[in-house]
Parts: C-alpha cells; sequence; structure tokens
C-alpha cells in the first residue's frame, strides 16, 4: 500500500537523473520514469504472493532472506546474524534515494558477529506485470573482527515491463573480514538501477565480485569510503552484454586515510547492438599518505555494433602514494583463432574458447564458495547465447 501521496511520488520520478548530470551522461532512465509514471497512474499494486524460488537457490547453500515484489517473506533465524525489519528511511540525498524511501515496504538491518556457518543470501525477486515498480533496501554491519559471506541475487519472473530500485549499505567494522557477491540475472527488458554503499573499518579486508548478466537497462553505482588506516578492498566485475542491453557500472573509491589498499578490476563481453558503460573513481584525499590504489578495465567487442564508454579517474591530493589506472577494449585476437582452428576447432568453439578464457579470470576469484558453481554455470550459459547471437548477427 503506497502511503506517499501519488503527486510528490510523481515530483520524485520527475527529478531523476537525465543524460544532463556528468554521471549519467551515458545513461538515459526515460524507461525508468515512463514505467514509474504509468504504474502510478494505475494505482501502484504490487503482486502479493511470493514466487517460487526454488529453481534459483535451490543448490545455493546459504541462509536466503527472500525480499519478493518490495515486501520481505519470512524472516529465518540464522546463527550469528541479528535481524531487524525497517519500515522507515531517511528521505536520501537523491531521487533515486527518494524514490527508495518513499516506496519502502520492508527493508533489512542484519548484524553479523563471529563466524556464521552459511553466506547470507539476499534475493530480490519480482514477478513483473505490465508495469510495475519494486524497491529493496538492506542494510549488513560486520561487527569487529568477524568474518562472513554475503551473497547478493536478483532475479525476475514474468515478462512485463519492471523496474526494479535497490540499495544495499554494508558497514565493515574494525579488523573484519567481508566477502561479497552480485549477481544480475533480470529478464532482459527489465530496468534496474541498484547503488552499493561500504564503509571499511581499520585493518578491515573487503572482497568483492559482482556479475551482471541479463536486465535491459542496468545501472551499478559502488560507493566504498576507507576512513580507517590498515583497510584492504578489492572488488572487481563482469558484464555480459548483447543486442539491445545498456550496462553501466560507475564505482567511486575514497581513500580519506594511509596506509590502505584498493584494488578494482571489470571486464565486459559485448555483442551485437549494445551500450556499456564503466566509469571509475578513485580519490586520494589530503593527507591519505601510503595509499596504494589501481583500476583496470577490459573489454572484448564481438560485434561492430557494440559500444563501450570507458573512463578511468584518478584525483590525488596528497604525496607518497602509488596509484595506477588503465583501460583496454578489443576485439578477439585473429592470431589465436586461427590457432585454434589449425587445431581442429570449428568457428564458434574458438570463439567460446577465448571469450572463456577473457571471463575465467574474473570468475576464478569469486569470493564465496557457494556462489562459484551456480554463478560459473550462468555465466556459461550467457556466454552461449552472445556467441550464438554473433552468428545470427553476422549471418
Amino acid at each position: 500500500m503506497i502511503t506517499t501521496p501519488i503527486d510528490a511520488l510523481r515530483d520524485i520520478v520527475g527529478r531523476f537523473p537525465t543524460t544532463r548530470d556528468e554521471d549519467w551522461k551515458y545513461t538515459d532512465l526515460a524507461r525508468a520514469r515512463d514505467i514509474s509514471s504509468r504504474w502510478l497512474d494505475e494505482g501502484g499494486t504490487r503482486p502479493s504472493e511470493t514466487p517460487d524460488i526454488a529453481d534459483l537457490v535451490g543448490d545455493i547453500d546459504a541462509d536466503w532472506f527472500v525480499i519478493a515484489n518490495g515486501r520481505l517473506a519470512d524472516i529465518p533465524i540464522v546463527d550469528g546474524v541479528s535481524v531487524e525489519k525497517i519500515n522507515e528511511l531517511p528521505a536520501g540525498d537523491n531521487a533515486l534515494a527518494e524514490f527508495n524511501a518513499a516506496l519502502l515496504d520492508s527493508g533489512l538491518r542484519l548484524r553479523i558477529e563471529g563466524r556464521p556457518g552459511k553466506p547470507v543470501g539476499l534475493l530480490f525477486i519480482d514477478e513483473a506485470g505490465s508495469p510495475s515498480v519494486s524497491q529493496g533496501f538492506v542494510e549488513v554491519a560486520f561487527e569487529p573482527g568477524s568474518r562472513g559471506e554475503v551473497f547478493e541475487y536478483h532475479a525476475s519472473r514474468g515478462t512485463g515491463e519492471h523496474y526494479s530500485n535497490t540499495i544495499l549499505c554494508i558497514d565493515i567494522g574494525d579488523d573484519a573480514v567481508a566477502h561479497h557477491v552480485r549477481l544480475q540475472d533480470r529478464a532482459l527488458d527489465h530496468v534496474q538501477t541498484h547503488r552499493t554503499t561500504v564503509s571499511v573499518g581499520r585493518d578491515a579486508h573487503f572482497e568483492s565480485a559482482s556479475f551482471d548478466l541479463g536486465g535491459g537497462l542496468v545501472r551499478n553505482d559502488v560507493a566504498i569510503d576507507i576512513a580507517q588506516p590498515g583497510a584492504t578492498v578489492n572488488f572487481a566485475g563482469l558484464y555480459l552484454a548483447g543486442d539491445g542491453q545498456h550496462v553501466d557500472n560507475h564505482t567511486r573509491v575514497d581513500h580519506r586515510v594511509g596506509p590502505a589498499t584498493s584494488r578494482q578490476e571489470y571486464r565486459g563481453i559485448l555483442n551485437g547492438k549494445c551500450r556499456c558503460v564503466w566509469n571509475g573513481k578513485a580519490i586520494v584525499h589530503e593527507g591519505a599518505d601510503g595509499t596504494d590504489a589501481d583500476q583496470a578495465n577490459h573489454n572484448l567487442l564481438l560485434s561492430a555494433h557494440a559500444e563501450i564508454d570507458a573512463k578511468p579517474e584518478l584525483e590525488i591530493y596528497t604525496d607518497d602514494v602509488k596509484c595506477s589506472h588503465g583501460t583496454t577494449v578489443g576485439q578477439l585476437d585473429e592470431t589465436a583463432l586461427f590457432y585454434l582452428r589449425t587445431r581442429g576447432l570449428d568457428p564458434q568453439r574458438a570463439t567460446e574458447v577465448l571469450t572463456h578464457a577473457f571471463a575465467a579470470g574474473l570468475v576464478s576469484r569469486i569470493p564465496v564458495e557457494a556462489a562459484q558453481e551456480p554463478v560459473s554455470r550462468l555465466m556459461e550459459r550467457r556466454l552461449g547465447e552472445l556467441i550464438r547471437s554473433e552468428e545470427d548477427y553476422t549471418a
């Protein structure tokens, strides 16, 4: 049930970012605005039932919290994890956060203590109507000295027009170790905006890997704040995009003190007429001596119609730092393809071998063991679809 006045919600939708905003100049949220406006015109109703999820999470050994159609399902009892339901949030500092707070049905606050035996699973799933909108909000706090894993999974049911707007806040206490995996495998005509904020404590360690396989229009924002010395942050992302998809990853790491280390590497495989964006920013603030920050982005284009906008950024306001960044864009190596053909592989199989090798470096480093096999399986399936579509596109 919507409690915020419809006119106020329409005002928020009207203030969604546009391509006139520097951070959004490559990503147009017109579809999100349109879906949201029509959904509000129709009364803003949401499905009340939880979709069947057995085929999604049945082989993933985790303690699952399910947010279906923006509503929190039954809350499990998990050793080492305290749980609190959130019914109200501050308005937020931008229109997407305001929209999330205004429409939030049931958010979730988790506190991880000690070393839980299983990963925490967060499933965001929507039974899409036409049109439909959902919000999700989760806070995860790792207590000082704790060690835990979070597997975040975004999926869709149905083929109607849908817009999902989610926020994940992670707070990592001193000396804690946090491992995180995000998997997005939504329907190819669905829209999603997602923001992850991470606060890293003294001598804490954060490992994260993100995988975007689906979604028609996807925008991911990652903001990591290092305000205590001794922190180590490693995060990576893989995006696979085919005809008609648009996937945008914006990352920002603020090094406020040193010494501390951050490493980020994103890779993309693009085919058909699609567009992807990667904008990685690292800011080394005054006084953050001893900072070691590295950014890397590599892209493989399987089609002449695929487009990537890549922008690594470093802002350094202190001395005694070690920072680097770089990006590459290329096609399959013709020499390598020829070599594999001489070894008896047909063109499709040779392409599969090279694209899998390009993605394998990130997949092999998935920091949540329970997620390794299902993510690898879904990645293999999506890569196979992209390679087959390459044949269709060039036929």
